[in-house]
Parts: C-alpha cells; structure tokens; sequence
C-alpha cells in the first residue's frame, strides 16, 4: 500500500502503536491520543519532509500531513492495531488535562469523523441555492428534492451521528448511542410536535423537534455512558448483551426528552444568542477579533470548537456570522501564499512550496498547509496574517455577513452565493486576500528570508567541473573534491544499488534522504563516521548518526523490517553514544529476515541533503564496510 513506509515512521514517532489509544483524522491532521506524549519524538516527526507541523492541542497529538490525511490514516490503520491498551492510560491521561483540553477533544472526536458528510451535504445544498436561484428547478421539483435529502440527510439526523460518534468518545457501545438519537427523531415521537398535555407516566414532557440539534444528545450520551459503566457493573455478564442496551434505552430516552433535550436545547439557543448579541451589538469589532484569531485557532486545532455553534445558528437563524466572519482568515491565507509565490524566484524552493498550497487553498477551502509550510516559517508573515484576517473580519462583520450553509469556504462556496449579504461578502473578502498578497510582497519578508526565495543551484550549475570529475567511478574524494566535499563511507559490505531501484516508493524517491542502498554479504553494520548515535529505534532495524562533518546519517537495514520488532536484531549501541569510524553498531541475522520475506536491500543515506549543493554517487558495483560510496558536495 501507498504511504506504508511514512505510516510506520510516524507510528514509530509517536512511541509506536502500544502508545496510541486512538487515531481520528480532519481534513488536514492526524489526530492521535496517546498514553504518554513523552514517548513521542515531536522533533524527529516535524524533520519527516511529508509532515508540516506536530500541535499538541485539545488533549491530542495532532500531526500535520495536508490533504492526502485519509490517505495516511489508512495507512497507518492498514499496519497497526490502534487503541489496544488499557483502559487506565486513558483515565490517567484525561486526568492530566485540563477541562477545556478535555472538552476541545470531545468536540473534535465527535466532529471529525463527520466532516467529510457535513462538508459533502453541504455543498449539496449551496449547490441546490443556486439552481433555484437561476430558475434551473423549482422547490417542488421531485430532482430537486431527491437531490435536497442528499443534503439535508445528515444535518437532519445529526443526533444519531452524533450519537455515535460521542458514544465511542465515552467508551460507551455507539449504536445504542446512535439509537437515543434515532429515538428522538422517530415518527411516533415527532408526532407528539403538534399535540397538548404529553406526558410520560404523568410526568409533563415538552415535545421539540431535535432535528439537526447538537447539545442535547452531547448531554444525554455523556449521562448514558455513565449509565452504561454502571450496568454493567450490577448485571451478570451473560445477561449484559440484551439487558444493558434495553435498560439504557429505557431510561435514556424518556429522560432526554422530559430533561435532558430541553436543557440541552437552551443551553445551545442561549450560546447562539450570546455569539449573535456580539455581533449585534458591535459587529465590526467581533469580525476584526475572530477573523485575527481564527488562523491561530486553527493552528491548534481549536477551530472545529465553533461546529456545534455554527450548526445552531444555521439550524435557528438559517445563517451563521461566525463563519461569515472566518471566511476572511481563510483568504487572508490564500493572499499570503500568493504573496510568497510572486516575490520567490523561478525555481525557488519557496514556490514550489507556495503552489500547490493555493490551489489547496483555493478549490478546498483548506490552509492549513499555508499555516504549516509558509507562515509559520516566517515571523513577519504571523503578523500579516493576523492583520489581513482582522480587516477582512471587520468588514464582513460591519456587512453583518452570514454563511447560509455548512460549506468549505472554497471557490465553489463563493461561485454558489453560500453567503449574505453577497456583496459585503466579496469586499471582506477581497480585502483581505490583497491585505495579505501586498504586506507579504512589500514587508513580510526579510532580509534573513530571502535564501528560500532565491533560484535553487545544483553543484553542476556552479562548479560544472567537479561534478565532471566526480562523476568518474572510482575517484579518489580527496583528489576530486578537495575542501569542498565530504565522503560518505558505507558501513556495509555487498551489492550498490542504486536509490531509484530500491523497491520501495519512500526511499526511491529521495523523500527519506539521498544516497544509496546496499545489498549487504554479511551481517554487520559498522560505523561510517565518527558521531552521535541520534536514533536507534525500538525495532533496531534503522541507526541515525549525527556525523563530525555536520551530515545526517541514516542505515535502514532491509525494507519494511520494522515489522519483525527488533527480531533478528542485535544492537550493539545505545542511543546518545558517541561512535568511532569502523566501530560494530549492529549485527542482523540474513538468514532470518530474508525467510520472514523482507527484502535485505538497505538505504545508506544523507538526511539533511538539502543543507548541501549535491550528492554525488560513485559508480561502484561492490563496496567494503568503510570504502566512499558517495560524496556529499558543500
């Protein structure tokens, strides 16, 4: 599978796979939760070239990967068993955190699973808004409302996904959660909308219509999941399969509806009415401090903490000045990244950085790669984002600017007139996207910056005659490159073979670092240089060296061998160990892995290649442990 290699890495990262309780994803971040974040390595994930940034938020582990997430996600669920400890971690760490950390992690956990059908169903129907608006279809066109069910479906029973989303938050069985939520929009409970005098038992019950709502079933799944662990507790466990959901369905439902729906529906109306008195009563000012704010909430993760009031207004009010407001950080963002692609140079690294992340930014309404991957890097471009997302905030606040439905603030959601009153919409946004594009142009780049934005040179562009000589086979390093190159010695006996042949996508394509492989005759590894022993993993099957010379070594003994959990492994370092040129690191057993069906093939390679000019490759067929198989030019 594609990213197989990048998940173990990660999984490794994070203190491997007994380290994690559970692994959700949003539109740009794994989200981990882990027993114990010390056994993470934050700074060895944020070197990996496919992750932009480690945030430590909300009570997760939230690694930064950009839009192929799922991808990786899958990847990581494909190779690992998530959540297979105890329950006491859990305890233990959510005991740890503070409340708010606590409840920004419910939040997103219930959230994230759902974006995909919240953001997919709204599109539905902005797209649905503006068929109606050109005359396309009419309300009653039967397209038109087989396409509005597409769109209102998940909106409409939001508690019983909620319910189970929430549920597996808890610990508690998710379908019985999902079924309280069903019960609440059930024909035979709807049905009592409309009549006088309800009761259960004779207990007066207020019928509300709890279609789309958010707040009660946060409140009637935290009660029934305590209810649930206390079950379970008194009742035989032969008889918990039936009688443990029965009772909690029981008690549940009529409690949601005669307590626990009302409350939760005046809690939820009572904090729309606050966000909307804001607004009312000086709506420029709370524009200017939630569109300055939002990329920072975003960068925390926090930002998903604003769905369940977004959805309340959008269900009370049919439009939400939250999002309206927000939209503007959204192109502040896309203006920056614009910004930086027109002040780098052609064939700068910062635009080929830049590019991929407008678009990103612009067909998907996601920034976080801009976030991540540009602002940042650079201080002056944390200001701009700040002050480009405040006017245009300000704006849209001044316009009293509503988002009409649940959409990703895209070039479609602009093209589908999602907002209101449109007009306004455009000018906020507008101002925001050239506030952003100018500063970043004319001042948000420093002297200090300017490095990236430059046209990247190869070795053979600025000394085309070294690279000639040392693309001869054979040649002495010292003769051919002089001051001006450092060899890299092969701390394996066997076969070169080289990068672009390794049978493994991570590695042939240079993302893990430059050099080469070897297919070793023996099975020893011996230092290359003199170091540092910077990573040695608990599968013993990779050793990094921070070498004298200043390069960063990395042996990958055979393919996908971390798999075997150090099997066949014998380590003769520990981490931190200082290490001589030629000194036994580490021994494998050929035999062994190669009847566990793992390629021997091992990368020898330069992690920080891009603090040099060039690589450079010797033609060799064969090496000797501590014979140059390549030089890295400074």
């Amino acid at each position: 599978m594609k990213y197989t290699e990048e998940a173990k890495q990660i999984v490794a990262l994070v203190g491997g796979e007994k380290n994690i309780n559970s692994l959700v994803h949003c539109a740009t971040r794994l989200r981990f939760e882990l027993k114990d974040e010390g056994k993470a390595d934050k700074e060895a994930l944020n070197k990996l070239s496919y992750v932009l940034q480690v945030v430590i938020s909300g009570g997760q582990y939230q690694v930064v990967i950009g839009p192929a997430v799922h991808d990786y996600y899958e990847a990581i669920l494909s190779i690992a068993r998530i959540g297979g400890g105890s329950g006491s971690s859990k305890k233990e760490e959510g005991k740890n955190q503070s409340l708010m950390s606590r409840a920004m992690k419910v939040i997103s956990g219930a959230f994230s699973p759902l974006i995909p059908a919240l953001a997919g169903a709204g599109m539905v129907k902005a797209l649905l808004t503006l068929f109606t608006e050109f005359g396309i279809m009419g309300y009653e066109d039967p397209t038109y409302l087989i396409l509005s069910a597409a769109g209102n479906a998940v909106f409409y029973f939001l508690p019983v996904f909620l319910g189970i989303t929430l549920s597996k938050q808890f610990g508690a069985n998710p379908y019985v959660g999902g079924t309280i939520g069903a019960a609440l929009l059930e024909p035979n409970f709807t049905g009592l909308l409309s009549a006088e005098g309800v009761n259960f038992l004779g207990i007066p019950v207020t019928p509300i219509d709890y279609a789309a709502t958010i707040f009660p079933i946060f409140i009637a799944v935290i009660i029934y999941s305590l209810l649930e662990k206390g079950l379970k507790k008194i009742i035989k466990q032969e008889l918990q399969l039936f009688l443990v959901p029965m009772l909690s369905v029981m008690i549940m439902v009529p409690f949601t509806v005669i307590l626990f729906g009302p409350f939760g529906t005046t809690v939820g109306n009572g904090v729309s009415d606050v966000v909307v008195a804001l607004f009312n009563f000086n709506s420029l000012i709370a524009g200017l401090i939630l569109g300055a704010a939002y990329p920072f909430l975003t960068m925390l993760g926090l930002h998903w903490g604003f769905t369940p009031v977004t959805l309340q207004n959008l269900e009370m009010f049919g439009g939400d000045v939250l999002e309206g407001a927000a939209v503007c950080a959204v192109f502040a963002q896309i203006g920056i990244a614009v910004g930086v692609y027109l002040k780098g140079k052609k064939h700068s690294k910062i635009r080929g950085i830049a590019g991929p992340t407008i678009i990103t930014g612009i067909c998907a309404g996601v920034t976080e790669p801009i976030l991540y991957g540009i602002v940042m890097n650079y201080k002056r471009l944390m200001a701009v984002v700040a002050i480009a997302g405040g006017v245009g905030g300000a704006i849209n606040g001044a316009f009293h600017v509503t988002c009409d439905a649940y959409v990703f603030h895209n070039i479609f959601a602009l093209a589908m007139r999602t907002y209101s009153p449109f007009a306004g919409y455009l000018i906020g946004i507008t101002a925001a996207l050239a506030v952003g594009l100018l500063l970043t142009y004319f001042w948000g780049i420093t002297e200090d910056d300017k490095e990236a934005f430059e046209p990247e040179q190869h070795g053979d562009e600025k000394n085309p005659e070294l690279s000639a000589a040392l693309e001869i086979a054979g040649t002495d390093s010292e003769e051919a490159a002089g001051e001006e190159s450092l060899e890299v010695c092969s701390p394996l006996s066997g076969e070169v073979v080289e990068l672009k042949d390794v049978p493994d996508e991570v590695f042939a394509s240079g993302v893990a670092g430059q050099g080469v492989a070897v297919k070793p005759s023996a099975g020893e590894v011996k230092a290359p240089c003199n170091g540092v022993i910077s990573v040695l993993f608990p599968s013993k099957h990779a050793i990094g060296i921070a070498a004298e010379d200043g390069t960063e070594r990395l042996i990958h003994i055979g393919l996908n061998t971390v798999m075997l959990d150090g099997q066949g492994f014998e380590t003769l370092v520990e981490q931190g160990d200082k290490v001589k040129k030629g000194q036994p690191l580490l021994k494998f057993d050929m035999d062994f892995i190669e009847k566990q069906g793992y390629s021997l093939i091992s990368p020898v390679l330069v992690t920080n290649a891009d603090d040099y000019k060039e690589i450079c490759v010797l033609g060799k067929k064969q090496v000797e442990t501590g014979e140059a198989i390549y030089q890295v030019i400074k």
